[in-house]
């Protein structure tokens, strides 16, 4: 391969970025991975360890082409990964003036882009004209730590097009990960939006000195709006109780290293909102995602109280225990 060509480009530097280069190392030759600071370029390539995140992470820095330069990255592959934080995905694409529409354009952003309240797959194709043919999403259930460890993992791969899906597996499966192909692009990225707010309550009930009695009911009833959600808004032949929909949000909710029950947790001890969000060294995009999915439910108006629920404590600084004193009573 021509050294500046790479099978892939990562684009982002946090957790789930670091990863995924760790993953694709596994097959690909060469990865071209755009980092916005240099300094953690330059960390990287002395260190071969990113060093904000996943820092015990040995990273195969010959097989690397390290660049600040979100357009040099996409001109370099044809299957671009995208991992930036949905709530800078808009400001970090501003700079881009490649035509990526003939790419391979792949999601592993578990978010909402908020103003358009787009999940990404449709913010891509309505605002950089991607085909839906030409977009694979990657979602749970997954934590990036546990990646980092080798722990026996699967990701789910959606696309419409099977071939795309399958040849993005073949560049991420080792002998830690499993990879399971999915055709509901639409389905797992809202659900991976959703049971982040899920996960923020889950978070909230652990805070405020609730049991796992009643986490397990705050959970199934969870699943119920996740459902009832993600069925309201595309419909399609699915099954809740699988990995990308029940699974993502279980382990998103029950893990330590779950961002956003650690969001949740501490507004559920009585940290404000904003004291949580300037302490948090990661981005919980949860707490975005909870004014964009409110949003796009007023006019749906699905019967979702947990996330309703939410949304009032993070935005309308409503009372946490008081909230969940009247959630307990519409819970089945």
């Amino acid at each position: 391969m021509d050294k500046e060509q790479a099978e892939v480009a990562v684009l982002g530097s946090g957790s789930w970025a670091t990863a995924l280069v760790k993953m694709f190392s596994s097959n690909a030759e060469s990865i071209a991975w755009y980092i916005r600071e240099k300094h953690i370029i330059e960390h990287i390539r002395t260190y071969k360890h990113n060093p904000k995140y996943l820092s015990t992470v040995n990273l195969d820095t010959h097989k690397l082409i390290l660049t600040p330069d979100i357009n040099r990255a996409v001109k370099l592959s044809d299957i671009l990964v995208f991992v930036i934080p949905s709530a800078f995905l808009k400001k970090s694409l501003a700079s881009l003036r490649t035509d990526i529409s003939g790419k391979l354009v792949c999601s592993a952003i578990k978010g909402i882009v908020p103003e358009d309240n787009y999940i990404v797959g449709d913010f891509f194709h309505k605002k950089l004209n991607i085909p839906y043919k030409n977009m694979v999403v990657l979602t749970g259930p997954t934590h990036a730590e546990e990646i980092a460890m080798e722990k026996l993992t699967y990701l789910t791969i959606a696309s419409h097009e099977r071939p795309a899906a399958e040849r993005v597996s073949e560049l991420l499966k080792n002998h830690y990960l499993r990879t399971v192909i999915s055709d509901d692009i639409t389905g797992t990225e809202y659900a991976a939006v959703i049971k982040n707010i899920y996960a923020i309550a889950a978070g909230i009930a652990d805070g405020l000195g609730f049991g796992d009695n009643f986490l397990a009911v705050l959970l199934s009833n969870a699943a119920n709006e996740m459902s009832r959600f993600v069925k309201a808004v595309y419909k399609n032949e699915r099954d809740f109780n699988s990995s990308p929909y029940l699974g993502d949000l279980l382990v998103t909710a029950y893990s330590k290293f779950s961002r956003n029950r650690m969001f949740g947790n501490m507004i559920g001890k009585g940290y404000s909102v904003r004291f949580t969000r300037l302490e948090m060294e990661m981005v919980a995009e949860g707490y975005y995602a909870s004014d964009c999915i409110n949003e796009i439910n007023r006019e749906l108006n699905i019967d979702i109280p947990i996330a309703d629920t939410v949304y009032r404590i993070l935005y309308q600084k409503a009372s946490p225990s008081a909230e969940f004193r009247n959630l307990t009573d519409k819970l089945k």
